[in-house]
């Protein structure tokens, strides 16, 4: 049971910015997305949530293709946090309660998430005076609160405090062992290898490599992670590992 990709392509005019990209995050999987620069990252995740249409591809969850509308079931917080600027941290987690049909009491968990990531003093602010790491920190509380069992990530850790940057890494492996499937896109690649379960890596919108961080460094002479992630992007275009 998990999140399917299959064949995803996405093309900018004359650019292909994802290439037949194919792979799976389980439940209780925390994957991590890697690649230089242009290698079609943020782009897949802005097709698998919903707000950018891929030129062709699947995406499924549980077995089920997954339509337009996916809010319910995949959830993204962009390296660009946009919050609503008429609106306090706490309305929006009221906002996202209310269009997730949280049960009662869902105060106490919102509540709770505010005082982990250090906002609870933040609650009436208007989302127009947030720094970027509390507009960050707005957004994950408020996904975290929806419950989605798909969550996307892309640059968590920019912006955030090492505070945010702790609880983040907390949260995360929290809903991993609660059975929701997360894929975390990153350049902070010890960070990743630390957090994550598997790896993808990316160049020019294909795949070139995956596994685990274990797997990669031994098909690579158990070099560091970003030795490995050199070798594959920088070495031969033919030159592909899978596991």
């Amino acid at each position: 049971m998990s999140l399917a990709v299959r064949g995803l392509t996405k093309r900018f005019d004359r650019k292909t910015a994802v290439d037949d990209l194919s792979f799976d995050v389980a439940r209780g999987e925390i994957v991590a997305v890697v690649g230089p620069n242009g290698a079609g990252k943020s782009t897949t995740l802005m097709c698998l949530s919903g707000l950018v249409r891929p030129d062709a591809g699947t995406i499924l969850f549980d077995g089920a293709v997954l339509g337009p509308e996916r809010g319910r079931t995949i959830a993204l917080i962009p390296e660009t946090p946009d919050v609503y600027p008429m609106l306090t941290v706490w309305e929006h987690l009221a906002f996202v309660a209310a269009l997730t049909k949280q049960p009662a009491g869902w105060e106490d968990r919102a509540e709770a998430l505010l005082d982990r990531l250090a906002m609870a003093r933040e609650r009436d602010t208007l989302g127009n005076t947030l720094s970027k790491g509390m507009r960050q920190k707005t957004l994950l509380a408020a996904t975290v609160l929806g419950g989605t069992p798909a969550l996307l990530l892309d640059e968590p850790m920019i912006g955030l405090d090492p505070l945010g940057q702790r609880e983040l890494r907390a949260i995360v492996t929290s809903l991993r062992a609660q059975g929701h499937a997360i894929l975390v896109s990153t350049h902070l690649l010890e960070s990743a290898a630390a957090m994550c379960d598997r790896m993808l890596v990316l160049d020019r919108g294909r795949l070139v490599a995956s596994g685990t961080i274990d797997e990669l460094r031994a098909r690579r002479g158990d070099g560091s992670i970003e030795d490995v992630f050199l070798d594959v992007t920088l070495g031969q275009p033919q030159d592909r590992i899978t596991s």
